[in-house]
């Protein structure tokens, strides 16, 4: 196509560079060097969307796009955050931390953090934080849960708080919860905060049990693309919660303490006790969808990556089909993707906007990366932005 510039299947941003822009933004906004630094990933959900909150398995793994906290102690009790976000810092205190919603927009996700600390009974310390970021916003790769395990791992060391790694993900996803009123479930922070690099995390959202699976692409001579479709969310907070209350409304009727309960072969004797059309799908879609979950575990643990492709197609067509929640770019994205030759594709996040993956031959990534593009210049979308990523560490202080 003339005036097509060709894609490319960038590898994702080192954590130094954002890291020295989270540095470069504590001095500017309050002189003198960070007591440290501290970093969270943005996540990918490899398989398993829209399970979390029905209590079922999900597979995601962290990425190496990171959000750095740049931070130091203060001596009252206040907090101060500037982001690149945003040109001017935001300040608040306890009245504020207290009562959820009184800061809002990017700064409600650290306010949340601050609440959910001293709710849990912490000696939160006032602190001056830095926040940059390459964890795109909207995407779909959960920025607002890298911001708050970032935020989360810089006031606990600043405070001496005793409070083990395994606790911060339920903290943190109830400060985006119940403080910034997103009803997100349990998988985003797991990931973010738990992540190990060369690994998906395996997570039981009714238990917390996690088991760390090997996912390793280079030994296979495979890469992961995750293409950002630049859709706008349309309607995204509605329709989630939408669906999700329509999920909780079929496990009352079907008797069950969540769809997470209801076994693949038990499915099409539950379907028949649904009333409508649309409830069966978005039941249809949950189940099967936690079946695929533990199908792809099976078959990474005996290391055939390639044969997870068709599960994770399976997957999509599960979200586009049943659960309705894709749009025509990520549809565009996966169906290019799949000419193009990879093994397998699907949208990843809550959907009606967000990110696609691909599984492909890493020597075939770029030829991908520009099928994708070309496909999105033929249907008229704003082009793409594709990287390729690896499984990354979770949240930890960088020095």
């Amino acid at each position: 196509m003339t005036g097509r510039t060709a894609a490319t299947a960038t590898p994702a941003a080192t954590p130094g560079d954002v890291a020295a822009r989270a540095t470069a933004g504590f001095r500017q906004r309050y002189g003198g060097q960070p007591a440290g630094r501290w970093a969270a990933p943005g996540r990918v959900n490899l398989i398993g969307e829209h399970t979390d909150y029905n209590d079922g398995f999900v597979l995601p793994f962290a990425l190496p796009l990171r959000t750095v906290v740049a931070a130091a102690a203060r001596d009252d009790e206040r907090w101060t955050v500037w982001s690149e976000l945003s040109a001017d810092p935001v300040e608040f205190g306890p009245a504020e931390a207290d009562e959820p919603g009184q800061v809002t927009g990017w700064a409600g996700y650290v306010a949340g953090v601050v609440w959910t600390l001293r709710a849990a009974g912490y000696a939160v310390p006032g602190a001056r934080l830095a926040v940059a970021s390459d964890v795109p916003v909207g995407s779909g790769l959960s920025s607002s849960a890298a911001v708050e395990a970032a935020v989360l791992a810089a006031l606990v060391e600043l405070g001496g708080l005793d409070l083990p790694a395994d606790r911060w993900p339920r903290l943190a996803q109830r400060a985006e919860n119940d403080y910034v009123g997103a009803p997100t479930g349990i998988m985003d922070q797991s990931a973010v905060i738990r992540g190990r690099a060369g690994h998906a995390l395996f997570l039981d959202c009714r238990t917390e049990v996690v088991e760390q699976i090997p996912f390793d692409l280079d030994t296979a001579g495979l890469a992961v693309l995750v293409v950002d479709s630049r859709a706008p969310h349309r309607h995204a907070d509605g329709e989630y919660a939408a669906r999700r209350a329509s999920c909780e409304e079929a496990a009352r009727v079907l008797g069950v303490p969540a769809l997470r309960d209801v076994a693949v072969a038990d499915l099409d004797a539950a379907l028949r006790k649904l009333s409508d059309g649309e409830t069966r799908r978005r039941v249809r879609h949950v189940v099967t969808e936690n079946q695929r979950v533990l199908d792809v575990v099976e078959l990474l643990r005996t290391g055939r990556v390639r044969d997870t492709g068709p599960l994770l197609t399976a997957s999509h067509a599960s979200m586009r089909d049943d659960f309705e929640i894709t749009v025509p770019e990520v549809d565009t994205a996966v169906d290019a993707a799949l000419a193009a030759g990879a093994y397998g594709a699907r949208m990843t996040g809550g959907g009606f906007g967000g990110c696609v993956l691909a599984l492909v031959d890493a020597d075939r990534a770029p030829a991908v990366a520009d099928a994708v593009t070309a496909a999105y210049a033929e249907r008229g979308f704003a082009a793409p932005g594709i990287l390729t990523v690896r499984p990354a560490a979770g949240a930890a202080r960088l020095d």
